[in-house]
Formats: C-alpha cells, sequence, structure tokens
C-alpha cells in the first residue's frame, strides 16, 4: 500500500460506526466517476467545475517536459534561483514539495514590506540577477500576488534585465492574469479550470514552481498515481474513506484536528492540511478545524476532548508509532499518496457534514473589508491603552479594562466557551520575527484551549474561512509590527505597508461583526516587545 493508517480506541469505534454508511453511498466511486450530485442540490453547480483534481495526475503528465525544458533554458542563463508569488493553495503545497524534496523556493505569500524587500534584494538568500519568478494567481486577480509581480518587473528592469524572460506565470485560462501576461509576452502555464486552489497540489500551481526549482516532479506524480486506485474503491480498505469517518463521524464529533509530524521523510504537510480541510468544511455554523502541534505541544499532554491527533510518521517506523499512541490516527504514505488520499477524504468528509467543500463563501469579506479601508484611508483607531510600547486595541471595551497585556489576553481567555479555541494571527515579517511563532505554545498553555498560529495575510486564504463560516467559538488575537520600512507598489495608489494594514484590519472588523472577540496587539519596537508579549502569556 501506498498509505497506510491505523485507529485505536475511540476513534476506531468511530470509523466502525460511520465506515458502512461511506462504503454504501458509493461517495468513493462517485467522485472518481466526477458525479456532482453528491454534496445536494445546493453545492452541485459548484462541484460540477471543481472536480478536476480526480484526473490531475494524468491532465498534468504532459507538463512535466514543458516544464524541465524551460528549467534548462533558465539554467543555460545562469538562473539558479526560483521564487514563487502565491498565496494559499498557489503557495502552500509547492512550499511542502519544495521542503521535503529538500529543494531551495524562496516563497512570497506575504504583504510584509521587508519580508517582499528580502525576496528582491537577495538578503533571503540568493541574487536578483540570477534568478526567476512564478507568479501563481488562479483567479488572476489576486492583490498580493498582483502586488509583488509588479514590484519584481521594476527590480528585474533596474537590473536591465527584461522581465518577460525572468517571470512566469502559472493561472486559469482566460483570467487577467493570463490575459495580461500573454499580451505582454510572458511565459503562461494554464491550470485546469475545473480544479479549486486547495485541490491544486497536482495541478501546475504545485508543480511549475517546484519543477523549475529542481524537483523530481515525475516521481511526485508516480507516487500519486499509485494510490488512485485505493481511493477510487468503495470498500472498507480505502484510506480515504477511512480518514474521512476518523475526521468527521462520530457523535459527538471531536471538531479539532490535531496534525503532528512525527518523522523526518515529509516537511510542512500540517500547513497544506490545514488549509485544505478547514477552508473546505468550515462553513454553515460547522467544520473541522485542523491544529498543526508539535509533539510535546500542551494540547498532546491535555488531550482536551473535542482534539483528535493526527500523527504523521515516517513509514519505515508505523508499526511503533501504532503501537505506543492509544486513541490517534497515525498514517504514513509517500508525499504524493498523501495529496490524493487527504483530497478525497476531505471532499467526502463534506458530504458527512452536509455541506459544500468547494467553495468559500466567507473569505470574500475580508477582501471587501481590505479594499474599502485601502480607498477611504481612514485615521487609524487610537488604542486603548499602551503598555510596554505595545499598542492594544480590542473589539470590546471590556477587554480592556485591565490596562495590562496579560490581563487583556486572561479577559481574552475568559470568553473561551468550553468547545473553543484561540487564533493567533502574526501579520509580521516572519524572516525576522520568526520566533514569534513559540507564543502559540504559549497561549495554549495559558488558554487551556487549542490554538492555531497564522501567518498574515497568508491564513486569510486558509483558516480564514472557517473564522467566520465555522463555529462561532473562537477568539482572536492578532499581533502588528510598527515599521518604518516599506516598499512602493509599481503603480497603485497604496504601499505594501498599507496593504498589510488594511488587511489586519479589515479582518478584525469582520470578525468583529461576526461577534468574534478580537484583541489587536501592535508592536512599535518589535524586537524588544516580543519578549513582554511572551511574558505575559505565561
Amino acid at each position: 500500500m501506498t498509505f497506510a493508517i491505523h485507529l485505536s480506541g475511540h476513534v476506531k469505534s468511530v470509523v466502525e460506526q460511520t465506515l458502512p454508511t461511506l462504503v454504501g453511498s458509493l461517495v468513493a466511486s462517485g467522485i472518481t466517476a466526477g458525479d456532482s450530485s453528491l454534496w445536494g442540490a445546493d453545492a452541485e453547480e459548484e462541484a460540477t467545475k471543481r472536480l478536476g483534481w480526480v484526473d490531475a495526475v494524468s491532465v498534468s503528465r504532459p507538463l512535466v517536459d514543458e516544464i524541465l525544458a524551460l528549467r534548462e533554458t533558465l539554467v543555460a542563463k545562469g538562473v539558479n534561483r526560483i521564487v514563487l508569488a502565491g498565496m494559499g493553495g498557489s503557495s502552500l503545497a509547492p512550499e511542502v514539495i519544495a521542503q521535503t524534496s529538500g529543494v531551495p523556493l524562496v516563497i512570497v505569500d506575504t504583504t510584509a514590506p521587508g519580508q517582499v524587500l528580502a525576496a528582491i534584494d537577495g538578503s533571503a538568500g540568493g541574487d536578483l540577477s540570477q534568478t526567476a519568478l512564478v507568479v501563481s494567481s488562479k483567479s488572476g486577480a489576486t492583490v498580493e500576488t498582483d502586488s509583488a509581480k509588479r514590484v519584481f518587473e521594476s527590480a528585474f528592469r533596474d537590473l536591465g534585465i527584461d522581465p518577460v524572460e525572468r517571470i512566469i506565470v502559472v493561472t486559469d485560462p482566460g483570467s487577467p492574469m493570463d490575459q495580461a501576461a500573454r499580451a505582454d509576452g510572458y511565459t503562461v502555464f494554464n491550470a485546469d479550470p475545473n480544479v479549486g486552489g486547495r485541490y491544486s497540489a497536482l495541478t501546475a500551481f504545485g508543480l511549475v514552481p517546484t519543477g523549475l526549482a529542481g524537483v523530481d516532479i515525475t516521481e511526485l506524480l508516480d507516487e500519486a498515481e499509485a494510490s488512485l486506485l485505493e481511493v477510487a474503491i468503495d470498500s472498507p480498505d480505502n484510506p480515504a474513506l477511512v480518514l474521512a469517518a476518523a475526521i468527521a463521524g462520530g457523535n459527538p464529533r471531536r471538531d479539532k484536528l490535531a496534525l503532528i509530524t512525527d518523522g523526518t521523510h515529509i516537511v510542512g504537510l500540517p500547513d497544506w492540511i490545514e488549509q485544505l480541510v478547514a477552508e473546505s468544511t468550515g462553513k454553515k455554523g460547522t467544520g473541522i478545524l485542523p491544529v498543526p502541534l508539535l509533539p510535546v505541544s500542551p494540547e498532546v499532554e491535555s488531550r482536551p476532548a473535542d482534539l483528535q491527533i493526527v500523527r504523521i510518521v515516517d513509514e519505515a517506523n508505523e508499526f511503533h508509532f501504532f503501537e505506543h499512541h492509544e486513541g490517534e490516527i497515525v498514517i504514513s504514505g509517500s508525499l504524493g499518496a498523501q495529496f490524493i488520499v487527504w483530497e478525497y477524504a476531505t471532499a467526502i468528509a463534506g458530504q458527512v457534514l452536509g455541506i459544500n467543500p468547494f467553495d468559500q463563501p466567507d473569505v470574500e469579506s475580508a477582501k471587501v473589508a481590505t479594499r474599502g479601508l485601502l480607498d477611504a484611508r481612514p485615521e487609524a483607531t487610537a488604542p486603548a491603552f499602551v503598555a510596554d510600547g505595545v499598542e492594544v486595541r480590542v473589539s470590546d471595551p471590556a477587554l480592556a479594562s485591565s490596562g495590562t497585556i496579560a490581563g487583556v489576553l486572561d479577559a481574552l481567555w475568559a470568553q473561551l466557551p468550553a468547545d473553543g479555541y484561540v487564533s493567533v494571527q502574526a501579520y509580521v515579517n516572519r524572516l525576522t520575527m520568526h520566533q514569534l511563532q513559540g507564543l502559540r505554545e504559549l497561549v495554549a498553555a495559558d488558554s487551556g484551549r487549542p490554538t492555531t498560529f497564522g501567518w498574515g495575510p497568508r491564513f486569510l486564504h486558509s483558516t480564514g474561512q472557517f473564522h467566520k463560516g465555522g463555529p462561532a467559538t473562537g477568539v482572536f488575537l492578532q499581533i502588528l509590527e510598527a515599521t518604518d520600512l516599506d516598499l512602493e507598489i509599481p503603480e497603485r495608489p497604496f504601499t505594501f505597508g498599507q496593504l498589510i494594514a488594511a488587511q489586519a484590519a479589515g479582518d478584525a472588523s469582520v470578525l468583529a461583526a461576526h461577534g468574534r472577540p478580537v484583541v489587536t496587539l501592535t508592536l512599535t519596537d518589535p524586537q524588544f516587545e516580543i519578549l513582554s508579549l511572551f511574558e505575559a502569556a505565561q
């Protein structure tokens, strides 16, 4: 088998109760056959144009030679560094593929000016004169990706390099970016328009940037192909049916999904699963919230009743792990097989939950709020108070009554329902503030509840859907940085600094409008005040 799954304890009982119905409903073979009626009448129109991922392996095969030929051309011109500008599914799958293969790929999935500038000037590694940029956007209208393309074009011209020779575009046929890029003479790869962004790992979105960077994409497709027969059969041995039953079954259902990588062969897979599952299921007040964890995270010790642990292990160690992790879902398999099984399982989980796993109805709200703030440019809201140089803003004045950061955090945790979760969202340059991710562990221990961590604005294209459309059980902690560093966006009336500020403020306003408690902490001297923040979270 290319994918192995082991269950024990509670989750094994859940699967035994749920699996017969899934096998009998013929959902696995139905997905393989492209049956768009599986998710109900309301979802049928969307599903009709979103099942192309089932055939992604065969559709993508002809792309391989084209990608490898372009790589040879670029290498012959001295290009040895690939940068990818993309958001959500356009960046998360390539990131996992490249990291797992040990191949360098610089990802620009941010609007933090310092981080964008680092990708351009080489401080993130490499030399712009030896760089090619892959610009990936399914819609062809993603503001973050368009902004990155504009600033790289300008930087290439400043070096006397024609951007047409160094920028490759991946987008859906007929999108605004497709039309403009072709008119300007850029190399364009069109992806299958019948595949949604988060299901696009094995399409041009996953293969073009990683293939150009040097990944063996033929091997990745081979791994995926080897698992296709297993997931297509209506059998209790189908790993996708088993996984779907494990994550979506049960009454009451464990709706928090802890994702732990307890091996070394696949790097970063939980981040990709997080987007796939959260954005696919988090709507109509229900959903499954993935929570990427470390093997020693507080939640692993406390085991909340609504948390189901999924442990991703190396194949060589799978049986050792199976014996020592009672009540967990323990899985192993190649990266290509993981992509296939999780895509099938997520689509099947959508049927179990009674939702459409292919739309994202609440994502647009944050984009609308951002555009409104960029157009209006209102004065920044005055902080409720400032402590140790940290500006504190809150969605409810009662949250700030203590006048201390620790008190504000305690007040935020007090808003947590028994089945709640904390979302920490860092709108910062993660190259210079990477240590902020460690805040997640402290918050989880202090709040006593499952805690997610997202780099802004990239999480808006993944878990952002769950935050607004899923269960109203989350509380939200935004971390912003005040910096004098900014970067102009050519032919745009706003800068990267203004864009990321508008994205944070826009999402906070939408969350508050949905009745979600929000605390925003702006670090005016980030490198110093991060210590104060860590102390307050303890």
